[in-house]
């Protein structure tokens, strides 16, 4: 497919979290976290505790218009919601076709329910219904892989299972891996499991010569924000993409500040390395090239756009579908889907309370 300078291929998202899209806004913890597992526990884990299937739809649906504003037509989505996890996976790729963006997601299985240390000794409850809930997915005829939250949240036998499951279904495994030094040990007791078709989101506390199989998932403004270190991307010898680790789906804006980070940390770096990024995530995605983004900046090049601030999509086609044109969503009612994001959004607030 030939395309203008001012033209691109979908964008892809290729590691969010739609749940989180209901997330600003929602009370704090009641003491700073000083941690990184302080701040899954205080601020994390208590979200998706509190989620239903009403929150979760809507926060998809959110999610997906968000993304579609600028630009993104493909998400690869990691879920998790232990209080409403039957059900859930077709929730958000319902929320996300009425938007009119593909989605590829899946369950975080993990034994942190109601696990006091970690790693976890045995499989629990929790672990089993998030693996049932990916089977009854994948079963279905959805598109996704098998999740796990992180290695250090599951028990050897859970992540037998998922990767049974994952090769069940011939799909990939989407797991975070070493974001924080306290999942440090995931490469080894992942190793043995690990295939090409897994996703690795984060990987910051990785050894350079890991042993692991799959495509690592760069997601720098995350990473910033829960001060979980740099990644130094460049130094894996996998393939290497880009998500957002659920803080939007805006991939021109991550790609920018991708490269502003990498060139922190070396000066003579160009920010081809961090486009070519955008390039693996359509590798996953592979039907993002069968849309086309027209943008409102003339030349859509890596050296241009580290620089260009604002650039937004002006029209998108999505198989073969216009879903926007000259800015305007065409598929759903922004101002209703915000609205009631928004009534979402103030009851998931008040069982936050709840829980603390």
């Amino acid at each position: 497919m030939d395309l203008a300078i001012n033209q691109t291929h979908g964008m892809v998202c290729a590691h969010h979290h739609l749940y989180s899209s209901l997330a600003r806004g929602m009370p704090g913890p009641e003491a700073p976290p000083l941690s990184f597992l302080d701040i899954l526990e205080s601020i994390w884990w208590k979200l998706d505790q509190a989620l239903d299937l009403e929150s979760i739809y809507w926060s998809a649906k959110l999610g997906a218009l968000e993304a579609l504003e600028t630009g993104t037509t493909c998400i690869i989505d990691h879920h998790e919601s232990p209080n409403a996890v039957e059900g859930s996976l077709s929730v958000i790729a319902e929320a996300c076709t009425e938007v009119g963006v593909r989605v590829n997601t899946c369950y975080g299985i993990t034994d942190r329910h109601p696990a006091s240390s970690f790693p976890p000794k045995s499989m629990t409850e929790g672990a089993r219904r998030g693996l049932e809930e990916n089977r009854r997915f994948l079963s279905e005829g959805g598109k996704g892989m098998v999740g796990l939250h992180a290695a250090f949240t599951c028990s050897d036998e859970t992540l037998a299972n998922a990767a049974s499951l994952a090769k069940e279904f011939n799909v990939g495994i989407h797991t975070h891996v070493a974001e924080g030094k306290i999942d440090i040990a995931a490469a080894e007791r992942l190793n043995s499991l690990s295939q090409d078709d897994w996703i690795l989101a984060h990987g910051v506390h990785l050894e350079n010569e890991h042993g692991l199989r799959g495509t690592v998932i760069h997601n720098p403004r995350s990473n910033m924000n829960n001060s979980a270190g740099y990644a130094k991307p460049k130094r894996f010898s996998n393939p290497v993409g880009l998500g957002t680790d659920g803080i939007g789906a805006d991939m021109i804006d991550e790609f920018r500040l991708g490269y502003a980070r990498l060139r922190e940390n070396d000066v003579t770096e160009s920010p081809q390395a961090i486009w070519e990024m955008l390039e693996i995530n359509a590798g996953l995605f592979p039907e993002s090239q069968q849309d086309i983004v027209t943008w409102s900046y003339p030349n859509m090049d890596p050296w241009h756009l580290a620089f260009s601030l604002g650039v937004k999509p002006r029209d998108i086609v999505v198989a073969g579908k216009e879903v926007m044109k000259d800015g305007v969503v065409m598929t759903v009612d922004v101002d209703e889907i915000r609205s009631k994001a928004a009534e979402a959004a103030s009851k998931l607030f008040k069982k936050l309370d709840e829980l603390s």
